[in-house]
């Protein structure tokens, strides 16, 4: 392995995910701190705060110290019009190695129901698209040799549209979403000269949840869980359980079926501001080769009308 550059390793690993694209159909990016990105996966992602604009960035790292691995940043906006209407915006980027790079951008839109006296449904519909850009200029998969792969001979840049719909179950202490972010299946190589070189985008179901058992006055218990389907593999589950400390401090661990165990923290700086930490330790055969992955998030609420204090909200738990 001495022998090979950089390229190679990131070739390396690039026709390893263009192969589990075909595959296993695996390419929506996975979060350790899903219930803190749900915007992102479930357009019906409401919080039904009115007046306040609530604004998330989230950033992972995966299987440091494999180069090319893989790095996602995303971005989420949202708040409610009224007492029925949320809308919000979501941004992702998603890396390979400076050598593919996708982005995806959507606008969101939940109209929230009444179901009970504290619980309200919300049904969400997702629209936007996604740019889909590799860079293969100078691509080489050995020292002092360019690819002869005709999969490489050229950059791809393209732009297809999307749509997501999702609905959400909530109360202030539990929830449940079902979704489908991205509904529309696309392909991003083609055929060409009679090889076979396709990577398609399959449709990916998400099914969340998470509830808030008050242990006592100043200690509580938040399992959650997500679960991932696509066509041709197998269920991925997530399943998460923290405790949070005086409303301020929360802490726990994570378990990604058959991939990784977690570690999570983060912390409420301010009635308004949160951020936190995830560790993945990588289970899989990745983990020989990788010191695990990173994901840091912040959480801001904004008043948008300056009508609401700290007093006179209730707390919000994912």
């Amino acid at each position: 392995m001495k022998h090979l550059n950089i390229y190679h390793k990131i070739a390396a690993l690039l026709s390893l995910t263009l192969l589990s694209l075909q595959s296993y159909a695996q390419q929506d990016p996975q979060f350790t701190q899903y219930m803190y990105n749900m915007s992102v996966i479930n357009p019906a992602y409401a919080t039904a705060e009115e007046g306040i604009l609530n604004l998330g960035g989230l950033y992972r790292a995966q299987w440091v110290g494999i180069e090319g691995a893989p790095s996602t940043g995303t971005f989420f906006a949202h708040t409610p019009i009224n007492n029925k209407i949320e809308m919000g915006i979501s941004f992702t980027n998603d890396n390979i190695g400076d050598i593919v790079n996708e982005n995806n951008i959507f606008a969101d839109f939940a109209y929230v129901l009444p179901v009970g006296i504290e619980s309200k449904i919300s049904f969400g519909v997702k629209g936007g698209f996604r740019i889909f850009d590799t860079n293969f200029n100078d691509f080489v998969l050995q020292s002092g040799n360019v690819s002869t792969d005709i999969a490489f001979n050229e950059n791809i840049n393209r732009v297809f549209p999307n749509l997501g719909i999702g609905a959400f179950f909530f109360t202030d202490n539990y929830y449940l979403g079902l979704s489908a972010p991205n509904m529309l299946s696309t392909k991003h190589l083609e055929n060409e000269n009679g090889i076979r070189a396709t990577g398609i985008e399959n449709v990916h179901y998400f099914f969340t949840g998470g509830y808030v058992f008050d242990i006592n006055e100043n200690l509580k218990l938040k399992p959650a869980f997500m679960g991932r389907a696509v066509k041709g593999t197998p269920l991925a589950l997530d399943i998460t359980t923290n405790v949070l400390i005086n409303e301020k401090l929360e802490a726990g661990l994570g378990y990604r079926l058959g991939d990784a165990v977690s570690a999570l923290v983060n912390f409420r700086v301010s009635q308004d501001l949160k951020i936190g930490y995830a560790y993945d330790y990588t289970t899989s055969n990745l983990g020989d080769y990788s010191s695990g992955s990173h994901e840091i998030f912040i959480l801001f609420d904004v008043d948008l009308f300056g009508f609401k204090n700290g007093y006179d909200r209730s707390p919000r738990f994912f």
